[in-house]
């Protein structure tokens, strides 16, 4: 069987995107009509051994780990839950003498105000029609094809990983690509250790005055690709203690990422990334802030932009046309400043290893055994071990 059809036939997980071509009709000839409904209906259940934030326990990152002991109860939780489940849908439309392509896809696993909750979560929602893409979707900083075949729903924590609203150009494509993008800016500010010296200092919101400019350059080889993204970001915090008097700081944020894949042999591949950066740690997959104060002193003190820098190694290998595994380590590391507070999170680590197992067509099976490891900024740390155990029947159908 050939790399390709048995890639598809198997669904594999390749940057959270699941193929499911071997129920559907051949790809639609260039300037047809196409309309694709897909998803998958996921279950997990996971024995976690320690303890996280309750409203993450359904995944690991890092920066939910606790480094106060009992601070969330007490080790060995068991979960199951169904959140990773998804519903999306495609189409293809010739018009204009070009096709406009449109995606909508969404997930069960809420976050921000829905934190913790089975809800109802936009992944994709863009149109594309030539050179020009609007709406939300995988920021240009980052690559998503770095994302391993895990089946821990966030992943490595030292990949950069945001779909971000934006506005997209992209004059060359083919082999050789290159994209540049204006994105939402969302800014994640650190008050520090102005919360203890002067509550009215910690009245501060963050002040986004112009969008982020992204920009992708890739190479698309036999052997596999490397890509670079690159970001420029204006990043603002403003106190609004005083209406009458409202003060403003910001600083520049700056990122470089390289990433690529390298097939090895006819199947496996391997996946790394290293990110580096000041101001990024919104587009971060976990861990860190954007801006943070330089000093505890009110007089003093200047917003900065924190240093990050993100690493991620994975290696999926298939065993058989059934089986097949993925193992590998990601950190991220921050730069903390002397303003922040002693509970700051400084370092996350990620590590993961899995045996997956495809029964048949649509199907998958599978268990992983997860670590991650938090420190924060005073020293203190903690750590976590689980064990995830999966069951997802995918769906798809081309009208």
């Amino acid at each position: 069987m050939g790399y390709q059809q048995s890639w598809s036939r198997h669904l594999v997980r390749a940057a959270g995107v699941i193929v499911a071509s071997t129920i559907l009709p051949a790809q639609a000839a260039e300037g047809d009509k196409r309309f694709e409904i897909y998803g998958f209906a996921q279950a997990d259940f996971i024995q976690d051994f320690k303890r996280v934030n309750p409203n993450w326990d359904d995944t690991l990152r890092p920066s939910r780990i606790p480094t106060t002991e009992g601070e969330f109860g007490g080790d060995g939780q068991s979960i199951i839950g169904v959140r990773q489940s998804r519903f999306g849908v495609k189409a293809d439309l010739p018009t204009g003498g070009k096709t406009l392509k449109t995606k909508f896809e969404f997930d069960l696993f809420g976050v921000g105000a829905d934190e913790g909750q089975t809800t109802f979560r936009l992944r994709h929602a863009y149109g594309e029609w030539g050179q020009w893409l609007a709406g939300q979707t995988h920021s240009l900083f980052m690559d998503i094809d770095v994302f391993p075949n895990t089946i821990d729903y966030w992943g490595p924590s030292g990949m950069v990983f945001l779909r971000n609203p934006q506005i997209r150009w992209t004059p060359i494509s083919g082999a050789n690509t290159f994209a540049i993008a204006i994105e939402k800016p969302s800014n994640d500010i650190d008050s520090g250790q102005f919360r203890t010296v002067d509550p009215g200092l910690a009245n501060l919101q963050p002040d986004e005055e112009l969008p982020d400019v992204t920009a992708q350059f890739r190479a698309q080889r036999d052997w596999g690709h490397v890509q670079v993204g690159g970001i420029l970001r204006k990043i603002g915090v403003e106190n609004i203690a005083d209406p009458a008097d409202i003060t403003e700081d910001d600083d520049l944020g700056w990122g470089l990422n390289l990433s690529t894949n390298v097939k090895v042999g006819a199947r496996d591949v391997i996946r790394a990334s290293v990110v580096y950066g000041e101001g990024i740690a919104s587009y971060m997959n976990d861990g860190g802030v954007d801006l943070a104060p330089t000093s505890a002193d009110p007089l003093t003190a200047e917003a900065e932009s924190v240093e990050l820098t993100g690493i991620v190694l994975y290696y999926d290998h298939w065993w058989s046309d059934q089986f097949s595994s993925s193992i590998g380590y990601s950190s991220t590391e921050v730069d903390n400043l002397p303003g922040q507070s002693p509970d700051a999170f400084k370092k996350g680590q990620y590590a993961s290893a899995n045996l997956l197992y495809y029964p048949a067509d649509q199907i998958l099976v599978g268990a992983e055994f997860l670590w991650g490891d938090r420190e924060d900024f005073n020293g203190a740390s903690g750590d976590d071990i689980r064990l995830q155990i999966s069951f997802k029947y995918n769906f798809g159908i081309v009208l």
